[in-house]
């Protein structure tokens, strides 16, 4: 074996890590992978001999390639805020691979990382590798460039508003999907006030690219707006299981063109993610469900 097949063969063990940091600070599975590539693409090029820990060489290098798509996603007010609806973790039926399992581990879910979406890209990068991946604040801080009582800081302002979001969802499914079916027969039948019952006053409704190019709102607030938005709508939109969750999806002709997950808390829908991008679609792992 030459010395740069030595190098590849290191590289994939600590490949499912890297990836599930990167997607933790994206949110974006294929964006998560180009961070990985450009990893492996920049160690090809250095000089490692000297490297005795590999692993936390390479999660600097990942952190620092997200930082940099992260900055430069907010150096981009004109695209829609829907660009950036995170792509949800599939859980295949027939067995989860290595990558899988290192995404699914202590599995955070839509709802925490629509709420990283929020954060600063400094703040964001500080509070995954802390608080998920248990880097010490002395490795972070050349990461965002700050001094360690700054990475610290960084880290405790997302921390705080992450705890202050609803990301504690009902794991029951069928509490779950009691809540989705209420919510498309009220759709369905144009029942605004029992939309308003099954929704969170402050529920948030966000599409992907896709879905604000065919024209859905990018994000609409607040439990009357969303059930104006879908009030005698949803019609041909059929329940489903979305990566094991309750969800909803419109397939005609049996292809899927739009999903939507929920997130339910305390039996209320607090937010609704619609994803029509193609290529997501195809990733996810859809069970469409008898009414």
């Amino acid at each position: 074996m030459d010395e740069h097949d030595s190098l590849a063969k290191r590289f994939e063990v600590h490949r499912s890590h890297l990836r599930a940091v990167a997607y933790r600070m994206l949110g974006s599975l294929s964006e998560a992978d180009d961070a990985v590539q450009e990893a492996w693409l920049r160690l090809s090029r250095s000089d490692t001999s000297g490297v005795e820990n590999l692993r936390g060489w390479l999660t600097t290098v990942v952190a620092r390639v997200c930082l940099d798509l992260l900055r430069s996603r907010k150096a981009r007010p004109e695209e829609p805020l829907g660009a950036h609806v995170p792509d949800p973790i599939v859980n295949p039926e027939d067995g989860i691979n290595p990558e899988h399992e290192a995404l699914l581990a202590d599995s955070i879910g839509l709802a925490l990382l629509v709420v990283l979406e929020t954060l600063a890209p400094a703040e964001r990068v500080a509070f995954v590798l802390h608080d998920m991946f248990d880097l010490p604040f002395t490795e972070i801080a050349p990461i965002v460039g700050r001094s360690p009582a700054a990475a610290r800081q960084l880290a405790s302002r997302a921390r705080r508003r992450v705890q202050g979001a609803a990301t504690d969802p009902d794991a029951d499914l069928i509490r779950q999907r009691v809540v989705v079916d209420a919510f498309l027969a009220a759709s369905r039948g144009g029942d605004f006030d029992a939309l308003l019952a099954v929704l969170d006053p402050d529920v948030v409704l966000r599409a992907d690219r896709a879905a604000v190019q065919a024209g859905a709102s990018s994000e609409v607030r607040g439990a009357a707006a969303v059930a104006k938005t879908f009030s005698g709508r949803a019609r041909a939109a059929q329940p489903a299981l979305v990566n094991g969750a309750a969800g909803a999806v419109w397939a005609p002709g049996g292809r899927p063109r739009v999903v939507f997950g929920f997130t339910i808390t305390r039996e209320k829908i607090v937010e609704i993610n619609m994803l029509a991008d193609p290529e997501r679609l195809c990733q996810l792992d859809l069970k469409i469900l008898n009414d």
